[in-house]
C-alpha cells in the first residue's frame, strides 16, 4: 500500500460519457447523461484527500463507533487506515479466495451495534468467492472475530463460511456477494447475483439471482417468503435479480437495490419480501447480442425498478447518505458509478426515485462509503485504485 500525501484539491461538478471496459469482468455500456442538474444546496465541489493506493479495491467501510476505514482488495487483500492517527492498519488471517475475472475477495462489514465494543473482539463478516469441484465457483460469507495487539494490527480468528451460494457454477461473473444489516441488526442480507447463467435468477431451487435473508450465524430467518415450499430454498427473500452491486438500507428502513442491467437497464430497486424482480425475462435493456427483451412495464407478474438508467451508469455500492457535511444530501442514495467515471446523488420519493446529480471523478469509482464526521470515503477501481476522503470544496 502505497501512502500519498495528503493534500486538498477541488473537483468541480462534470457531466461525461465513459466507456465500461471488458464486458467478461463488467457490463459494457456508454454511461448516461444525469437527469436533472445539480441541486442547489452543494456546487458539486469537493476538496479530495488522496490517501492511500490499493490493488483492484473492490469494497470499503468504515468500522463503526471508529475512524478505521477498511477497503478489500480483489486478489485477496484486507487493509485498513486509522483517520484518527493517520496510520495504516494491516489484517492477517483473511481467506484464500478464487481470484479472476469479477470474482475474489468482496465485501467487508461489521455489526452497528458493536460501535462501543474494544476494537479487539469485534465480529468482522466477508465475503469472497470459493474454488468447488471442476472449473466452478460461488461466493460465500464467512465470520470471524478481530484479535487486536493495538490499532496497527489484527488478525481474523474463528473465520468459519456461515452461507454459500448455490449451486456452484461455470464462469467468472455476478458474484454480487454484498453484505447489508437490517435496522435492527437481526438480520444479515446478502446479494447473489446470477452469475451471468440468467435463468436460474427465475428458479427458485437455488440462489442464484437472488436477495437473501439470513440470522448472524448465516442459517435462513424465520419468515422468509419461501420457506417451507417444496424444493424452494429457504434463504429466498426476493429474486429475477442480474448483477446486484448496491445493497443499502434507507432511513425509514427500507432495504434497496442497485443492479447492473445487461445492455442498458441498470435498475435501482425496492426491495420487498417475496418479490420478483423479473430477470432475465423483462428488463429495460437488451442482450449483449441485441436480441430484445420486454420492458419492465409489459408485464404486471413483476416488481417495477423505482428508476433505470440507459445508457447505463454501471453501478458499484451504493449508500443512503446521513450525514450533516453536506447540506440537503441526507436520505439521497449516493452511487458509486464505473463506466460514470462519478457519484451519482439519487433523491428518494417515497418509492419512486430520480437522479439529482451527477459528481465526476474522472475516474471509475467502485466504492463510497460514509465517516463518522459526514465525510465520504471513495475507492477508485482497478490497479493503483486510490481511496480519497471527500469534504466540501
Amino acid at each position: 500500500m502505497t501512502h500519498f500525501p495528503q493534500f486538498a484539491a477541488t473537483l468541480t461538478l462534470a457531466l461525461g460519457l465513459a466507456s465500461c471496459g471488458n464486458a467478461a469482468n463488467v457490463d459494457t455500456q456508454p454511461a448516461s447523461s444525469p437527469t436533472v442538474a445539480a441541486a442547489a444546496d452543494f456546487d458539486g465541489r469537493f476538496a479530495i484527500e488522496e490517501i492511500a493506493s490499493y490493488e483492484e479495491p473492490w469494497a470499503v467501510t468504515v468500522i463503526p463507533g471508529t475512524e478505521i476505514v477498511v477497503v478489500t482488495e480483489k486478489a485477496g487483500g484486507l487493509k485498513g487506515y486509522d483517520a484518527a492517527s493517520g496510520t495504516p492498519l494491516s489484517f492477517t488471517g483473511a481467506p484464500q479466495v478464487d481470484y479472476g475475472g469479477q470474482g475474489g475477495m468482496g465485501d467487508v462489514a461489521f455489526l452497528p451495534g458493536e460501535a462501543d465494543a474494544p476494537l479487539s473482539g469485534r465480529t468482522i463478516y466477508l465475503s469472497w468467492v470459493e474454488a468447488g469441484k471442476g472449473d466452478t465457483r460461488g461466493a460465500v460469507v464467512g465470520r470471524g472475530t478481530l484479535s487486536c495487539a493495538d490499532r496497527r494490527s489484527c488478525a481474523i480468528e474463528g473465520l468459519d463460511v456461515i452461507w454459500r451460494q448455490a449451486p456452484k457454477v461455470t464462469g467468472r461473473g455476478h458474484y454480487s456477494h454484498r453484505i447489508a444489516f437490517s435496522p435492527d441488526q437481526k438480520h444479515m442480507f446478502v446479494a447473489s447475483g446470477d452469475r451471468q447463467k440468467l435463468d436460474p435468477a427465475q428458479d427458485t431451487s437455488n440462489n442464484l439471482g437472488s436477495i437473501v435473508r439470513l440470522d448472524l450465524d448465516g442459517t435462513p430467518a424465520s419468515g422468509n417468503p419461501l420457506a417451507g415450499q417444496d424444493g424452494a430454498r429457504a434463504d429466498i427473500w426476493s429474486w429475477g435479480h442480474r448483477n446486484i452491486l448496491g445493497l443499502a438500507f434507507d432511513p425509514q428502513g427500507r432495504l434497496w437495490d442497485m443492479e447492473h442491467g445487461p445492455r442498458g437497464g441498470d435498475e435501482l430497486n425496492v426491495v420487498r419480501k417475496g418479490a420478483n424482480y423479473g430477470w432475465p425475462r423483462v428488463s429495460d435493456g437488451m442482450h449483449y447480442n441485441g436480441d430484445p427483451i420486454p420492458d419492465n412495464d409489459t408485464s404486471d407478474a413483476y416488481a417495477l425498478p423505482a428508476i433505470t438508467w440507459t445508457p447505463v451508469i454501471a453501478p458499484g455500492s451504493m449508500i443512503f447518505y446521513r450525514g450533516d457535511m453536506f447540506p440537503g444530501m441526507q436520505g439521497d442514495a449516493l452511487i458509486a458509478g464505473l463506466s460514470s467515471n462519478a457519484i451519482i446523488r439519487v433523491g428518494i420519493d417515497g418509492e419512486s426515485a430520480y437522479e439529482v446529480a451527477r459528481y465526476s471523478m474522472g475516474e471509475r469509482i467502485r466504492g463510497v462509503t460514509e465517516g463518522p464526521d459526514g465525510a465520504l470515503w471513495v475507492i477508485e477501481d482497478g490497479e493503483g485504485g486510490r481511496l480519497l476522503k471527500l469534504t466540501p470544496g
